[in-house]
């Protein structure tokens, strides 16, 4: 059964409609917002369910292409909800901090994944029991800490066709690279950002983390339902 949008009951309930302190407000996201209270300003929920229906129509064209989408979340209340959100429909991600070249400079951090993958296999193969101690240990702490940065990325064979940034704000270094590198953009844009650099901008709260499971889980499964249509073509052709 295909996914059904959420409603504008669901987006408040999830507190999709609180932006940012009026004083840290971005003009360009004006037409966006409703009004403001207690000087916070509040999202229009409607035009909010028309930017996402948007981005959502565009992940349907992606999906159903067989083309790869890479979510980006990196701050703390998102990390965990993008990792399992692009596990579920078998994409990459970034959620612990951004690599500097990850779309401009592709080789090489596809170079340093490689490296990575092969230095898991080492740890968890009988190659392991052939180092020193102290070898071992540091090769443990090593794989450790690029697990973070690049673990996302081992199904990352070649450039995303297009990325989903929880929080553009947050994630203007993915965001400047994407631009530079031709690849579209599908973003949730708080009050402070300016949704005119986006591609597809969804005007919603970036920081609750009801909002931000939300969106990721929706992008999520509308991604999964439209993969299974590519592979069910493939088969009915066969």
């Amino acid at each position: 059964m295909a996914t059904t949008l959420p409603t504008l009951r669901n987006l408040l309930d999830a507190g999709v409609h609180f932006g940012h302190k009026t004083s840290r407000w971005h003009p360009a996201m004006e037409k966006y917002i409703f009004t403001s209270k207690s000087g916070v300003h509040v999202i229009n929920l409607e035009s909010t369910a028309e930017k996402m229906a948007e981005a959502v129509n565009f992940l349907k064209e992606l999906s159903a292409s067989g083309k790869t989408v890479m979510f980006v979340g990196t701050k703390k209340q998102a990390a965990n909800i993008i990792k399992v959100a692009a596990e579920n429909c078998g994409m990459p991600f970034v959620n612990s901090r951004w690599l500097g070249g990850t779309l401009t400079n592709f080789d090489i951090i596809r170079g340093s994944v490689k490296k990575f993958e092969k230095n898991k296999k080492m740890l968890e193969g009988e190659e392991a029991n052939a180092l020193s101690k102290r070898d071992r240990t540091k090769l443990k702490e090593e794989t450790e800490k690029a697990e973070k940065v690049l673990g996302g990325l081992v199904k990352l064979e070649k450039k995303p066709d297009a990325l989903i940034l929880i929080g553009a704000h947050d994630e203007k270094n993915a965001l400047r690279e994407a631009k530079n590198a031709g690849i579209p953009v599908i973003a949730i844009v708080d009050t402070n950002t300016n949704p005119s650099l986006i591609d597809y901008p969804v005007p919603a709260n970036d920081d609750a983390t009801k909002s931000i499971e939300l969106f990721a889980n929706l992008f999520s499964q509308i991604i999964k339902e439209n993969k299974g249509a590519v592979v069910e073509k493939k088969e009915e052709t066969k």
